[in-house]
């Protein structure tokens, strides 16, 4: 073995240690989660245990309605879950949303930004997604992920990042099951009914909202360029909220373009099929 290749083996060694040892370092306060006891404040119709100073004023979040969830629960996010709505919906802390994003600011501007991807397939992640990635310097990924972008050095959209943002566990799978393969820490944006599996810090918040996403991502965009030093204060932060925020087509409505419409009729058509085949094959 020459030389040369001995060195470039050994300096790739020493970069999955350390992003091993950045990893390890997060998944301790997700693991550790506890119940925020404080004096209880009461926004709008929620009621929710605030203890000291957020990133944005709590009615902020109520409004963007980063608290709202589904009606449906993984076991996974049953920590998370504050409480149940009478109309059904699961209702996410907004005091432990604020502190993940606290600690995904800290952890992402530990890493070159070049060598950070954030991922989105949903449509309502992609605008905040790129905003976030430009700002920041980092690369983004939007709509279909090209499966073997981690793992295929022939491939022609390859990269080797060492920290992978996902906007939902569900939809961006592929990239997170490439992430793990590599060996690479991954943050995603994580509701009610996520799966946390190869997730090793969860941001607990509707994923499924244009203005939750959108403000979401442009107060974690503040808080990382703060970190790095590229702005001294907030107030040089010059990015609206609204800046971040996928705009629908004119006459479109939520349900024509978010995640529950566009593909919801075709799915449906797939999944009756489906259903059909099978009860085919089991009567003969």
């Amino acid at each position: 073995m020459s030389e040369e290749k001995k060195h470039t083996e050994k300096a790739e060694g020493a970069e999955a240690k350390e992003v091993t040892k950045k990893a390890e370092a997060i998944k301790a306060p997700q693991a550790e989660d506890k119940a925020i006891s404080s004096p209880q404040n009461i926004y709008g119709n929620e009621e929710f245990q605030i203890s000291g100073k957020t990133l944005v004023p709590a009615d902020v979040y109520l409004k963007a309605g980063v608290h709202i969830g589904t009606k449906f629960k993984s076991g996974d996010m049953s920590r998370y879950i504050y409480k149940q709505r009478r109309d059904g919906l699961k209702v996410m802390d907004i005091a432990t949303f604020d502190e993940h994003l606290r600690i995904a600011a800290n952890f992402i501007a530990q890493f070159a930004p070049e060598r950070i991807a954030i991922v989105s397939r949903k449509l309502y992640g992609q605008k905040p997604v790129q905003e976030f990635a430009e700002s920041i310097g980092a690369r983004a990924f939007v709509a279909r992920f090209v499966p073997g972008t981690f793992t295929n050095p022939e491939g022609k959209e390859f990269v080797e990042p060492q920290l992978v943002i996902a906007n939902d566990p569900g939809a961006d799978a592929q990239a997170i099951s490439e992430a793990t393969v590599m060996k690479r820490p991954v943050i995603a944006f994580c509701n009610t009914d996520s799966s946390l599996k190869n997730i090793d810090l969860a941001i607990p918040m509707n994923n499924k909202g244009r203005k939750s996403l959108a403000l979401a991502y442009w107060i974690l965009t503040r808080e990382v360029l703060l970190l790095l030093n590229k702005i001294k204060s907030p107030a040089e932060f010059t990015k609206k909220v609204e800046d971040f925020e996928y705009v629908l087509k004119e006459g479109a409505s939520e349900s024509d373009e978010g995640e529950e419409g566009g593909r919801k009729k075709s799915y449906g058509r797939d999944r009756e099929r489906g259903e059909r085949r099978e009860y085919r094959r089991r009567e003969y």
